[in-house]
C-alpha cells in the first residue's frame, strides 16, 4: 500500500543548494563582462535570480499538486498544442547566432520553448504508456504511436538548430519507453535507422562537421573552430586542487566563450578546483539517486515513468554538459541543470522538480 510521506528532504535541499551554487558562480562567471557591457555587473546574476525565485515558487506551487492530475487528456493535448506553437513560433522571430530558439518580448525578456518541450514529453509519455504496459509488443499501435510526439518535437529543435536538446529528447525517449517494457531488438532497430539520419546532420551541415573535427583533433586549429574547447581545457586543467579561489578565475575574462552559460562547469573547475567539481558531480548523483528511488517507489506506472523521465532528463544534460566541458563529446549547447545562465532552462527544470518532489510524497 502507497502511505503519504513527507516531501523528499535531500531532493528538496540538494534542488537548492545547487541553485544557490549556481547563482553564486554565474556571478562569478559574468561579473567582468557584464561590467564591460551592461555597465553593472549584477545584470547577469540579477536576471537569472528573479528567474530562480520564480522557479522556487512553481516548484513549491507543484510540489503541493497531485501528479494525478496531470493523467488526463485535458491537461495532456493542451500541453502538447502549446508546446507545438511555441516551438513553431520561434521561426517567426528574429534569431540570434544563426538560431531561431528564443521567442523575445522587448529587448530584455526572453523564452526558450524548446526547454518546455522536455518535461511536457515526459508528461505525455508516462500518459500514453502507463495503461499501454502490456501492448509494448506492438510497435504499430504503441511504440510508433508513442514515438510520433517525440519526433515532431525533435524535428522541430533540430530546425532551430539545437542538435544537442534534440539528442536530449531522443535520450529520454528511448530510455522511458525500455522502462515501459519495450524490447531492446526495437532499440536497437530505432538506433540504426536514427544513425544516418545522425551522420548526415553531424557531417553534411559544415558547422557541425567543423565541430567534429575538432572534437578529434583539437590542436589542428586553436584559434579558431577549436578555441572553445581549449579555453575550457586550460580553465580545467589550471584549477589543479583547490582552484585559484572564488572570483580568481582567469578564462572568464574574455578568453572562455559563453563562461556562464554552457561552460560554467570549466569555470567551477578553474575556481573551485577538482575538489569543488567533485563537489557538483556528488551533488548530482545524490539527485539522481533520490530521483530514481521515488520513480522505482512510486506504486502507479504514472508517477513511476514521470519520475524517471524527469529525473532521466536533468542527469542527461547534466552529463552532456559536464563532457562537452571535458572534451568527451563534441561541443553542444546545453546547459547545466540548475546552475548554468538561462531564465527558462532553470524557470522549467525547478518546476519539473516540483512535480517529482510531489510524487515523492507517496512511497510503496
Amino acid at each position: 500500500m502507497a502511505k503519504r510521506v513527507g516531501v523528499d528532504k535531500w531532493l528538496f535541499f540538494i534542488t537548492l543548494l545547487l541553485v544557490v551554487v549556481g547563482l553564486a558562480m554565474v556571478f562569478s562567471a559574468s561579473a567582468v563582462v557584464a561590467q564591460e557591457r551592461y555597465h553593472s555587473e549584477f545584470t547577469d546574476v540579477g536576471r537569472q535570480a528573479a528567474w530562480a525565485l520564480a522557479g522556487v515558487i512553481a516548484l513549491v506551487l507543484l510540489m503541493q499538486v497531485d501528479a494525478s492530475r496531470y493523467n488526463s487528456l485535458r491537461f495532456i493535448y493542451p500541453a502538447l498544442a502549446v508546446t507545438t506553437l511555441l516551438l513553431v513560433s520561434v521561426f517567426f522571430f528574429p534569431g540570434s547566432h544563426n538560431t531561431h530558439r528564443w521567442i523575445r518580448f522587448g529587448g530584455h525578456f526572453t523564452f526558450q520553448p524548446s526547454e518546455i518541450a522536455k518535461p511536457v514529453l515526459v508528461l505525455f509519455l508516462a500518459w500514453f504508456l502507463h495503461s499501454r504496459l502490456d501492448a509494448m509488443r506492438d510497435w504499430k499501435n504503441t511504440l510508433l504511436r508513442a514515438a510520433l510526439i517525440p519526433l515532431v518535437f525533435m524535428a522541430l529543435v533540430v530546425k532551430q538548430p539545437d542538435l544537442g536538446t534534440a539528442l536530449v529528447l531522443a535520450g529520454v525517449t528511448a530510455m522511458m519507453l525500455v522502462l515501459a517494457g519495450m524490447e531492446w531488438k526495437y532499440l536497437l532497430g530505432a538506433v540504426c535507422t536514427a544513425l544516418p539520419v545522425l551522420a548526415a546532420l553531424l557531417f553534411m551541415v559544415s558547422w557541425r562537421r567543423q565541430r567534429m573535427l575538432v572534437f578529434l583533433h583539437p590542436d589542428a586549429d586553436p584559434q579558431g573552430a577549436g578555441f572553445h574547447i581549449n579555453q575550457s581545457l586550460i580553465a580545467v586543467g589550471t584549477g589543479g586542487l583547490t582552484g585559484r579561489g572564488y572570483m580568481e578565475g582567469m578564462q572568464k575574462l574574455f578568453y572562455l566563450p559563453e563562461a556562464p552559460t554552457d561552460f560554467i562547469f570549466a569555470n567551477i573547475a578553474e575556481e573551485l578546483g577538482f575538489i569543488g567539481a567533485m563537489t557538483i558531480l556528488l551533488l548530482f548523483v545524490i539527485f539522481g539517486i533520490r530521483g530514481l528511488r521515488a520513480a522505482f517507489r512510486a506504486q502507479d506506472p504514472f508517477s513511476r515513468l514521470v519520475a524517471f523521465g524527469i529525473s532521466t532528463t536533468i542527469l542527461l544534460q547534466a552529463f552532456f554538459n559536464i563532457s562537452v566541458v571535458l572534451s568527451l563529446v563534441p561541443t553542444k549547447g546545453i546547459p547545466l541543470p540548475l546552475i548554468s545562465s538561462g531564465g527558462t532552462s532553470l524557470f522549467c527544470t525547478l518546476a519539473s522538480i516540483g512535480i517529482l518532489l510531489n510524487i515523492t510524497k507517496k512511497v510503496e
